[in-house]
């Protein structure tokens, strides 16, 4: 399903505003790092809209693990290498000045044994004097389960509605998603999907 749906990405989170958030991780890099160089790796980097306004000052790697979504960041986003992997399993010979996990994107290594590996690979990965930020997806305390959610996109050629329901399964959140999508002149497609994300605590 989500590689069918890798097309309709950008227009799902229409919303995000990539680059406000960018501007607050580049004060944040030019606060906390410590290294001299300007080699960013932004891990789970989807379609790469983050990568957009990263690339001005940095020399920026993405890596995510759906191969069809980095079709699309390739398209989209000029000079900026991009590499299929898997973050729990991250071997890239580079060093980085800065890595970046953004969107929730950690939740998805879903177990603390991941997610230890996973820092693991991101202190391999980093110069000396590097930093690394990572937006966390939800805490269990917090994770509202139950909740309905709905996300919409409407124009003249396409219409996209996404619902989800919520419930808990141990420390993960599960989300079965539904999304149905008109365009002019087609079917109207409908896809089921379930989303699995990892809720870890913070001590």
């Amino acid at each position: 399903m989500y590689k069918e749906l890798a097309k309709y990405y950008d227009l799902i989170y229409h919303w995000k505003d990539y680059e406000k958030e960018s501007c607050r991780i580049k004060e944040l890099i030019v606060k906390y790092k410590k290294s001299e160089g300007k080699q960013l790796l932004d891990v789970g980097c989807g379609t790469g809209k983050h990568l957009e306004y990263f690339k001005d000052i940095y020399s920026c790697t993405g890596v995510d693990l759906n191969d069809e979504i980095l079709d699309i960041a390739r398209e989209n986003i000029k000079n900026v290498i991009f590499r299929q992997a898997d973050m729990v399993n991250l071997h890239l010979n580079s060093k980085f000045d800065i890595i970046t996990c953004l969107f929730s994107a950690i939740g998805h290594v879903k177990t603390y044994s991941n997610l230890e590996k996973t820092i693991q690979n991101f202190a391999s990965h980093l110069e000396n004097g590097g930093g690394v930020i990572i937006e966390p997806w939800f805490t269990k305390s917090v994770f509202m389960v139950g909740r309905p959610g709905m996300t919409t996109y409407d124009s003249e050629e396409i219409k996209i509605a996404r619902l989800n329901s919520t419930k808990l399964e141990g420390d993960i959140s599960v989300m079965e998603m539904h999304y149905l999508i008109a365009e002019k002149n087609k079917d109207v497609k409908h896809f089921v999907g379930t989303n699995e994300l990892g809720l870890f605590e913070i001590d």
